[in-house]
């Protein structure tokens, strides 16, 4: 089967982030033929001046269409795609030069219907945003669930860097209305149908994520809320390690008060783990600043991501609440 790609980008009030976008499709070394398919999701701000000038270099196709969440935007752009493999982008995010050699070469040695990659850190990014980025994919921190080799979980593409066969999409109905939570959701789903699923670490995107610690913390505490939806959802998938920072942070918390009642070897036991995140983080960043920042964004995903976590446990497991009208927010109608 030959395969033909098309970029599937959903935006939202982003135009900045998907000038920087087009212009990282305008530097891709491949000699594959590729369309990009930019759906605007209601935006207030949008982004079609942005398009416009693009049009006579790249091949894009440009929709607006009623805000109705991410998933939902990707699933319509997959339905007005002229190809027979979708690889799905968030707007916040810059390719290299070479990510769809890579993406083809792999495909090509070993084919799967829905491929996931990693993200990393472009030098131009805000400390904040490095920081933020260490924490979310070190191993130390996620077990290296979001793209790394060595993952102690089974790994899941995230949609911010995914591809999925055609035939893939028109068999599983592409995304649900959960958000966050529709790309794990999708994945799990994928393989019930046996589609086989792979990690492509070659093909890597620079991912933005949040810019602030205030929508960092909002964006863990989502994730921390839809896990428990997704293992009710889907019961083969549960693993204690979505436990861990929930317990983490209760964890810390007794720590703290046997260290005054004189009891000290837990809280030693954090100071060693949040002394070697710092290595670490010295090592990868090769910056004290962003070392000490990673600090901070390490402790924001794990309250926000166990607090949602167990918040939405106890509601969905122990008071048996229906997910969609207790967390409404969650879930695009």
């Amino acid at each position: 089967m030959q395969l033909q790609f098309s970029f599937i980008i959903p935006v939202f009030n982003r135009p900045d982030e998907v000038h920087e976008l087009l212009q990282s499709f305008e530097a891709l070394k491949t000699n594959v033929e590729y369309e990009i398919v930019i759906v605007e999701d209601g935006s207030s701000i949008p982004s079609k001046s942005i398009v416009e000038q693009f049009n006579s270099q790249l091949n894009i196709s440009y929709y607006f269409k009623p805000n109705s969440g991410p998933g939902d935007s990707r699933n319509f752009g997959m339905q007005k795609a002229r190809s027979n493999y979708f690889i799905i982008l968030d707007s916040d995010c810059i390719l290299p030069d070479n990510y769809l050699t890579e993406v083809v070469k792999s495909l090509n040695v070993e084919y799967v219907d829905c491929f996931g990659g990693p993200d990393a850190a472009h030098q131009s990014f805000s400390n904040i945003q490095k920081a933020i980025n260490f924490s979310m994919t070190s191993f130390i921190t996620t077990g290296g669930i979001r793209g790394n080799k060595k993952s102690v979980d089974e790994f899941q593409p995230r949609s911010f860097n995914m591809g999925i066969s055609k035939t893939a999409f028109m068999a599983s109905k592409g995304f649900g209305v959960i958000h966050p939570g529709e790309d794990p959701d999708l994945s799990i789903r994928l393989k019930k149908l046996g589609f086989s699923i792979k990690l492509i670490p070659e093909a890597f995107v620079y991912h933005k994520r949040r810019i602030s610690w205030s929508k960092f913390y909002t964006q863990v505490y989502k994730f921390g809320l839809v896990r428990p939806i997704l293992n009710a959802w889907h019961p083969e998938t549960k693993k204690i390690t979505y436990w861990f920072p929930t317990l983490f942070c209760l964890g810390f918390i007794l720590g703290l008060v046997l260290y005054f009642l004189n009891f000290k070897i837990l809280f030693l036991l954090y100071v060693f783990y949040f002394f070697a995140a710092f290595i670490l983080a010295l090592f990868s960043t090769k910056s004290i600043i962003v070392a000490l920042y990673s600090l901070l964004a390490i402790g924001i995903q794990f309250l926000g991501y166990g607090y949602g976590f167990i918040k939405a446990t106890i509601a969905v497991n122990v008071l048996k609440k229906v997910p969609e009208k207790h967390f409404p927010k969650l879930f695009f109608k």
